[in-house]
């Protein structure tokens, strides 16, 4: 932590007035009471952070502040020592500082521990030598003090000057070696080990070469610096690895999760031998199952896809498919998700029927467990996985229709209509299995309680039911289902109370029941009825049509002509295919009837009336050519359909394919590793190097190896103009979840420019981390300044700020440059994503932020709209490209993306040509779009009118 975030954070919390203090008042209570002292010298720090020069005081801190005892005025002097300058201008050390010396070198032999280790602690970030060289003898009698805490903070001194100031000490690595021989503390072993990794790598393969078998005895803070040592080392020397592998392979035994994350990634980094990857699976696998964290658990599931990604490591992880499907125990529903992804994407022919056999009974586990709020959605996860094993291996359908066929009468909606849209495609693409699906749908079909089931499941039993028996089967279950006609007479009798003798039910004997007065009163067992029946005991498809969806009734008025088209060619007596379409056409003119009446809650709309109408002219004519129009072109449609889906999907997995692909050229030269030399392992990056980038918020990981193209591939953001005394511009680098303001500060003057300060601050979800370093500018000098800015959510930001700075030797105020306007482009955050048609439909449901945009553009081509569109938003389209081929003055998209906050954007494209303006009219239209947030839909909106505008022919 640095000073400033120490100060603020841990100690200063005093109020500072508008006009801050005088020198004098500031001395006067630097020689007060301890409570004044505090107060004042927190008010010194502040000020001296702020720029201000207080040389007046250093003397009387000396004086009166520096030999008292109090702990929370030394934390606060050993802050103070560390900003305030102790050097003279022309840099030489202040004389007063020897005084400084002398207290802290008393410090370093005070009986209290942690004075002596917080003293240690400021001595690591000294950079004047003059001031260390008198502390070093105590400096390494702290190595021998009793208590750890010391003897911890004394290693890290001792390394921090050895690296600053190696002439100060130049024993260091033979004096850390001898002490770590000797110490018996893990944090002690451990700071000292990772000092001899840094400053003598030789002397710590000696240490570690003389313990090797006792590593995994070690605390697991010193087993990660062994890891990170023995990568470094087969790194950089590959012949060393048959020397450490055995270690790295005990260290996946350890105690520590931690330990055994690194190792298995060291491991991996280190040996491609499938006994290696298998190993470091396994040890991913068992971390997954045994952390209770879900962060850990989506961390090591991604090291996981990692190996899978590369092809010599797919067929090692393809044998380990049913240990990763035991990380299913997991609650979490996005840890299952990607658990399901992996394993279906490692599955093969060899592993596909044991994976079968685990999801059926994940599947059946949800049908019993009913108090978790993600169940539904897991279950509807495990529906999918099924569905795509199916498709893919098509042996494994027989075994999984009927355990989902039992889920078309569950509650869940959207796991339904899942297994429904899979046993669509399944009995389309597998004759074989059509007997089978249609005698399992017959079975359930009367237990549907969705609408939207219901009519899914009439379609594929009109269209694909196609032996006389299952003909009448499934006229009988929609008699059933539908109840008693004529409906509307039925249901009037109900109504008026004409109820039928079996309805009369008798209860037992006469009950006495007692009144509100305390009497009792008798009630007959001849008159009593159940009074839930008429709701309860309603059929489905009758209870449909009275609460008004009548959309039903048009599918099933399809069904019903399907059916009974086919009967005819089925069935050769003349009387049975009259009595067959008489009866269809009669449930479908009760329907109309019921329709018409006042009995529903909701009337029968036109379009419903319109389509039964015209299955009862189709059922009264039984012309040849509505035949083939039901019974042919219907099936054709969801044949082409399922076909262009699936080319879809070949394409789609070609692309991964060729992503993860490694393509060697003709002409690219062969590394032999027994001819490489030891620094020319630049075929690998350093994991710990990386992973540190990352920690501290670069992820630029190309940058180091071609920083001029990484600069080049950015645009530079001019903050100040070229006539300003002081001339600013930015490299804006977006890593995942903050910004990195590179400004470069260049002084135009003559004038030495003292203090020059970057203030910045923010408009919208964004956080300045810190608050830039002061930095002194020389004539027409130039610095760079970096900044980080930390992003919350997905939404436009705007970053603004100014350059201050004093003249030297000038008397007037300090100078302000005002610095332009950076605006932060959400498109950084937002990916392309996939969802299913049913998702988008929910999705666009339950966002309740809708942003509408005019298109106004001068694009004349639809297509090439879109494209447009696509291109500025970083959308995904998921209307099918046949579904928008071809050219009919029109076009209707729904777009979908993701934001890395995980936030959704949903979008509709609904655009037209208007042809009588002429043929080079533009595109005219709207464009909708939802996300959750109100910055997110506005955003999006505000990107798509200013790449509209920005559009050039």
């Amino acid at each position: 932590m640095t000073a400033a975030e120490n100060v603020c954070y841990t100690l200063i919390n005093v109020p500072m007035d508008s006009e801050p203090p005088s020198e004098i008042s500031l001395k006067n209570d630097l020689k007060g009471d301890v409570k004044l002292k505090t107060e004042a010298l927190k008010k010194v720090i502040i000020m001296i952070l702020n720029g201000e020069k207080l040389p007046g005081l250093l003397m009387t801190i000396i004086r009166f502040v520096l030999p008292l005892q109090d702990h929370t005025i030394k934390k606060l002097l050993l802050v103070f020592w560390e900003i305030v300058p102790k050097t003279t201008p022309d840099g030489r050390l202040l004389q007063e500082m020897i005084l400084v010396c002398d207290a802290y070198r008393k410090d370093l032999q005070h009986p209290n521990e942690f004075i002596r280790g917080s003293t240690l602690r400021f001595l690591c970030k000294l950079k004047e030598a003059e001031l260390l060289e008198p502390l070093m003898p105590a400096i390494r009698a702290c190595l021998e003090h009793r208590h750890s805490y010391v003897r911890r903070n004394a290693v890290l001194a001792i390394y921090t000057i050895y690296r600053n100031f190696e002439h100060l000490i130049p024993d260091a690595p033979e004096l850390i070696h001898d002490f770590l021989v000797n110490e018996k503390d893990a944090s002690c072993k451990r700071n000292a080990f990772m000092m001899l990794i840094h400053a003598d790598q030789d002397r710590a393969l000696d240490y570690l070469s003389t313990c090797i078998d006792q590593v995994q005895t070690f605390g697991d803070i010193l087993q990660l610096v062994i890891v990170e040592l023995i990568y470094k080392v087969c790194h950089a020397n590959p012949s060393e690895r048959a020397r450490f592998i055995r270690c790295i392979y005990n260290l996946l035994q350890s105690s520590s999760p931690a330990v055994k994350y690194e190792a298995a990634g060291t491991l991996v980094t280190l040996s491609s031998a499938p006994t290696a990857i298998k190993a470091a699976a396994q040890c991913y696998i068992d971390l997954i199952i045994k952390e209770s964290d879900n962060n850990v658990k989506l961390i090591v599931l991604d090291r996981l896809i990692e190996l899978k990604e590369h092809p010599s490591h797919e067929r090692v992880l393809q044998d380990l498919v049913m240990d990763i499907l035991r990380v299913l125990s997991t609650p979490d529903l996005e840890v299952r998700k990607k658990t399901l992804q992996l394993a279906l994407d490692l599955v093969s022919s060899r592993n596909v029927e044991e994976l079968v056999i685990v999801l059926k009974k994940e599947v059946i586990k949800t049908n019993n467990v009913t108090e978790h709020e993600d169940t539904d959605k897991y279950r509807q996860l495990l529906v999918r996985t099924l569905h795509s094993c199916s498709v893919r291996f098509p042996d494994m359908a027989a075994n999984v229709i009927p355990v989902l066929m039992e889920f078309l009468s569950d509650n869940n909606e959207a796991a339904a209509a899942d297994v429904l849209e899979f046993v669509r495609e399944a009995i389309q693409r597998f004759d074989n299995l059509r007997p089978l699906i249609v005698e399992k749908m017959l079975e359930v079909f009367h237990a549907i309680k969705s609408v939207k089931i219901y009519r899914g499941a009439l379609w594929i039993l009109g269209e694909y039911c196609s032996t006389k028996e299952d003909i009448q089967s499934v006229m009988t279950e929609v008699r059933r289902s539908l109840g008693e006609i004529p409906i509307v007479e039925s249901e009037i009798k109900k109504e008026t109370g004409e109820l039928k003798p079996e309805e009369e039910v008798p209860v037992g004997p006469a009950q006495k029941l007692v009144t509100e007065m305390g009497t009792y009163a008798t009630q007959s067992a001849l008159s009593s009825s159940r009074p839930a029946k008429k709701e309860e005991d309603r059929p489905p498809l009758r209870g449909f049509l009275l609460d008004g969806d009548f959309f039903v009734a048009a599918s099933l008025a399809t069904t019903l002509t399907k059916i009974a088209l086919r009967y005819v060619s089925l069935v050769q007596e003349k009387k049975k295919q009259n009595s067959f379409i008489a009866e269809a056409m009669l449930l479908m003119a009760t329907i109309l009837h019921l329709g018409k009446s006042s009995l529903p809650k909701k009337p029968i709309t036109d379009d419903d009336v319109d389509r039964i109408s015209l299955c009862l002219k189709v059922l009264s004519e039984c012309s040849p050519l509505m035949n083939d129009i039901f019974n042919k072109e219907c099936r054709q449609s969801l044949s082409h359909m399922l076909s262009a889906k699936l080319e879809e999907e070949k394409l789609s997995q070609k692309k991964e394919s060729e992503k993860r692909n490694v393509t060697v050229q003709p002409d690219d030269p062969i590394s032999f590793m027994q001819l490489t030399a030891k620094n020319e392992m630049s075929s690998k990056e350093d994991q710990f190097q990386l992973s540190l980038l990352a920690a501290m918020g670069n992820t630029q990981r190309k940058e180091a190896a071609d920083p001029l193209a990484s600069k080049l591939n950015k645009v530079v953001t001019q903050l100040t103009g070229f006539s300003d005394p002081v001339y600013a511009e930015a490299y804006v680098h977006v890593n995942q979840y903050d910004i990195v303001l590179d400004v470069l500060v260049v002084n135009q003057t003559s004038d030495t420019l003292q203090n020059c300060t970057l203030e910045l601050a923010t408009l919208g979800d964004l956080k300045l981390v810190e608050k830039p370093s002061p930095l002194t500018l020389a004539p027409h000098d130039f610095a760079n300044i970096k900044a980080n800015v930390k992003v919350a959510s997905t939404e436009n930001g705007i970053i603004f700020g100014n350059i201050v700075y004093d003249v030297s030797g000038a008397a007037s105020d300090r100078n302000c440059v005002v610095l332009s306007d950076i605006h932060i482009d959400i498109m950084d955050y937002i990916q392309p994503a996939s969802c299913t048609d049913a998702e988008f439909r929910q999705m666009w449901a339950e966002f309740e932020w809708e942003n509408k945009v005019t298109v106004n553009t001068n694009i004349i081509d639809l297509n090439e709209y879109l494209q447009h569109i696509l291109k500025s938003t970083n959308m995904k389209c998921l209307t099918p490209e046949k579904a928008l081929s071809g050219y009919c003055g029109f076009m209707a998209a729904n777009l979908y993306a993701r934001s890395i906050f995980g936030e959704d954007a949903l979008a509709n494209v609904s655009i037209e040509k208007p042809i009588h303006l002429g043929p080079e009219a533009p595109v005219t239209g709207h464009i909708r779009i939802r996300a959750k947030s109100q910055g997110m839909a506005l955003s999006l909106g505000d990107k798509i009118n200013l790449s509209q505008k920005k559009t050039s022919l």
